[in-house]
């Protein structure tokens, strides 16, 4: 930047500027509009620079920020699963402080226990009536046998994601499960709350939340794939409420246990299937935990071990059990990996971010299922990246960064695709047809582009070329899209090639009607020289011949122009060539050519004048012996075919070489 230019910005930066007292200096100072606009133009270069400066910061830091927030996230995995362990080593440390400094206290506790059973199960059953009569729709929660009360309290509940309040609940602790019940802003009667939800004890998990000011007293409820904080009233009832809540939760594992034991009990002839293995009866559990810390991994590697141990195990009462248990966590697990897959997702990372979700899918049997999810969410991405890319400058312009972002995404899905899925040939027709879908989208925003826009046929032949380009590229990885992409482009090219030969056509017309059969005189050699290069370009090599004296040329300025325009018409078509255009192309071609011939064979017949009838014979030879040639040979050269109708028109309109005189002119 010059000198002026850091003097401005120091100006501009400085905090004591003032924006009103500089404009009326700076009006006061200038000589006139021209010193303000080129002030003004300096200002506005200083603010692009700063504004690309701020991009540059931005992408500059962007990698580090997305590498902070893995960080973070992973941070917080380990942080609760660090308080979970540390809730678990107390309550195991006051459990064993706790029963070596009362043995004396839990027999006395055994012999009342022993001595008044049935009228403590009363006591505890009808405590629980009278509070559940208070409940509003709690009524059914009673018909469950031997269900009883265990610990209630008030709670308040706050926004997860937030931690702003949302309401006051009273909590329920029974001996299989926890109900939450609302306070009734207008109670009627001895009804104060009303049921808001209950959860079975083995369906959730209890962490304790660290205290952060004024966030305090807190404990959060772990229900997949939602969860709950509560906060209690002081730290004492919050103590009180973990150290009940898994107390209860114990309680309930073992007695189910025994239950179990005792209903189904081993027979000697029976098989029997040894499931009292430690991390067999933490496997529920364990999968909880890897599910609510995203540790996706380990989660399918504790199913897989679990079923690489029952493989040859007989299917035992037990084992169903456990089976039913497990399935819940892979329906659980597999609701997630579908979440991380779908579209609302960010879209940014790529295919390979979809990668880990992907390969679990797949481990847990459901390649199907990850195949759909995979592509689904590559085509929001791709679909996503069209819609944001900015329609500005030249249409050919616009078209190289459409077709570079298109073909290059579908070319790293491919790739990710068969490195995600090489041992499930099967999915691999899927993806077919999803590139068949995803074809006909960039099909419908570059014809939007390029023929709706009514863009010039050179414009559009050189757009096709690039998107041929490109999708040739795909062939190095075995697909191959060039007939999917001709048989989506061929009714706009179509439409095209037609809208341009009526263009011709009528232009033809219009030069044909003010035709006075005269030689072109291009007044200076350089235009003659240009005009000669020009005929050269389009393969007329002999037209040296009809160059006359100085800067004459022996054929009309309609016959000239007529040239030009058809074999730019002929070029532009063979970029834009399909088979399947094989016969508009050639008919275009065929009535463009006989527009200009029934012209000459009208105007041959209709001369008197000896001179002019040869000089209309002399550019009827041009275009018989000459263009007609050319054009059938440079067809012919581009297409790979011959031009029957076109030979056929040549022969059909050989020009007679007799006496000028005669009125018989072309067939």
């Amino acid at each position: 930047m010059s000198e002026t230019g850091n003097r401005l910005r120091k100006l501009l930066e400085s905090p004591n500027f003032d924006p009103q007292n500089y404009v009326k200096q700076l009006s006061q100072q200038s000589d006139g509009d021209r010193d303000l606009q080129e002030h003004r133009q300096k200002i506005q270069n200083l603010a692009d620079e700063t504004a690309q400066n701020l991009k540059k910061n931005v992408y500059k830091n962007y990698r580090q920020f997305i590498e902070t927030a893995k960080e973070i996230s992973y941070l917080e995995s380990e942080m609760y699963q660090l308080s979970h362990i540390l809730t678990e080593q107390k309550s195991i440390m006051e459990s064993i402080t706790q029963a070596l400094l009362s043995t004396d206290k839990d027999e006395t506790s055994k012999e009342m226990q022993a001595a008044f059973p049935k009228e403590t199960e009363e006591v505890k059953q009808r405590t629980l009536t009278s509070l559940l009569e208070k409940v509003e729709g709690g009524k059914n929660i009673m018909d469950t046998p031997g269900r009883h009360l265990v610990y209630n309290g008030d709670l308040v509940e706050f926004d997860v994601d937030n931690m702003s309040q949302i309401q006051k609940v009273h909590a329920f602790l029974m001996n299989d499960c926890l109900l939450i019940s609302t306070w009734l802003p207008n109670r009627r009667g001895a009804v104060k709350y009303k049921y808001n939800a209950l959860y079975d004890l083995e369906s959730f998990a209890v962490v304790n939340v660290k205290d952060n000011p004024p966030m305090k007293d807190m404990f959060k409820i772990l229900m997949f794939p939602d969860s709950r904080i509560f906060q209690a009233e002081n730290s004492k009832i919050k103590k009180e409420w973990l150290e009940i809540l898994d107390e209860t939760k114990k309680n309930k594992v073992s007695k189910d246990k025994h239950k179990k034991e005792e209903e189904v009990p081993a027979s000697p002839s029976e098989p029997s299937v040894d499931l009292g293995l430690e991390w067999i009866q933490e496997l529920p559990e364990d999968l909880d935990v890897c599910i609510a810390q995203r540790d996706f991994e380990g989660a399918v590697d504790l199913l897989d071990k679990l079923n690489e141990y029952l493989k040859d195990q007989p299917v035992t009462p037990r084992v169903k059990e456990l089976r039913v248990k497990v399935d819940e966590r892979v329906r659980q697990l597999t609701e997630v990996l579908v979440f991380e897959l779908s579209p609302d997702r960010s879209l940014r990372g790529g295919p390979k971010a979809t990668r880990r979700a992907v390969s679990q899918l797949i481990r847990l049997g459901q390649s199907t299922k990850a195949c759909e999810l995979f592509l689904k969410n590559r085509a929001a991405a791709v679909q996503t990246a069209i819609r944001q890319l900015r329609i500005e400058g030249a249409t050919l312009l616009y078209i190289h960064k459409l077709c570079n972002i298109f073909f290059t995404s579908l070319l790293e899905t491919a790739k990710e695709f068969e490195m995600d899925f090489a041992g499930n040939t099967g999915c691999y027709s899927a993806f077919v047809v999803w590139s068949r879908t995803a074809m006909r989208m960039f099909v419908d925003a570059f014809s939007k582009q390029v023929f709706d826009s009514k863009e010039s046929l050179s414009t559009a032949a050189e757009c096709v070329k690039v998107a041929k380009e490109h999708c040739q590229q795909l062939t190095e990885i075995g697909l191959d899209l060039t007939f999917t992409l001709q048989s989506l482009l061929v009714k706009d090219i179509k439409a095209a090639l037609l809208s341009y030969k009526d263009i011709i056509m009528e232009a033809t017309k219009h030069r044909n009607s003010e035709e006075m059969w005269r030689r072109m005189n291009l007044m200076t050699p350089e235009a003659l020289a240009k005009l000669k290069d020009e005929m050269r370009t389009c393969g007329m090599g002999s037209f040296e011949q009809y160059m006359g004296e100085d800067c004459w040329v022996n054929l009309s300025y309609t016959i000239v122009a007529f040239t030009k325009q058809m074999m730019s018409f002929l070029e532009e078509g063979l970029k834009l060539y399909f088979p399947e255009l094989h016969m508009v192309f050639l008919e275009s071609l065929r009535e463009i050519i006989l527009v200009a011939v029934q012209h000459v064979d009208y105007s041959l017949r209709c001369e008197q004048e000896p001179e002019k009838k040869a000089f209309i014979v002399q550019n009827a030879t041009f275009l018989h012996d000459t263009v007609l040639p050319v054009v059938e040979r440079r067809f012919e050269e581009g297409v790979g075919k011959p031009a029957k109708q076109l030979q056929d028109l040549r022969k059909s309109t050989r020009p007679v070489r007799i006496n000028p005189e005669s009125t018989t002119s072309l067939v």
